[in-house]
């Protein structure tokens, strides 16, 4: 009976065992934020140029089927963008935009129009969308009419 009562006492976890099990959780939570935190721009400013380059293809596309001219305004000023005559969306504050012209040169405030003919032709420059350690560049190509993210 008293070997059954010692296995019974030493069946449990000892304090320090159970104070090396939690340090490890919070050590491995501790890291996996500071990792998450990093990343989280990164992945806002790239999802910000996705948006961006779908919106620049659905203007394109309604001007091919419905014939007529689209506009998309882009203001730098209060930081949103949009198809004349559709919501706008905005764009996160921690990312940084400013607009390259072929005539006009580097951009930065103001309204900024990408005009779309209904023969499918483009008017407009490249859009640098960048955070602190990331920077990712919308290039439209006037004569072809496609749009590429490097």
């Amino acid at each position: 009976m008293q070997n059954a009562q010692c296995k019974i006492k030493n069946s449990g976890f000892t304090l320090l065992e159970l104070i090396i099990v939690l340090f490890l959780i919070v050590l491995i939570l501790g890291l996996s934020t500071i990792f998450f935190a990093n990343i989280l721009p990164s992945s806002r400013l790239n999802a910000t140029a996705r948006e961006i380059s779908a919106t620049i293809r659905h203007a394109k596309h309604l001007a091919l089927i419905n014939g007529e001219k689209q506009t998309i305004t882009i203001n730098l000023d209060t930081r949103n963008y949009g198809i004349e005559g559709i919501a706008h969306k905005n764009i996160p504050s921690a990312i940084t935009i400013k607009v390259i012209d072929p005539l006009l040169g580097e951009i930065r405030n103001g309204k900024y129009p990408i005009i779309f003919s209904a023969t499918g032709g483009m008017e407009g420059g490249t859009i640098v969308l960048s955070t602190k350690k990331k920077t990712v560049s919308i290039q439209l190509d006037p004569v072809v009419g496609s749009v590429v993210i490097k």
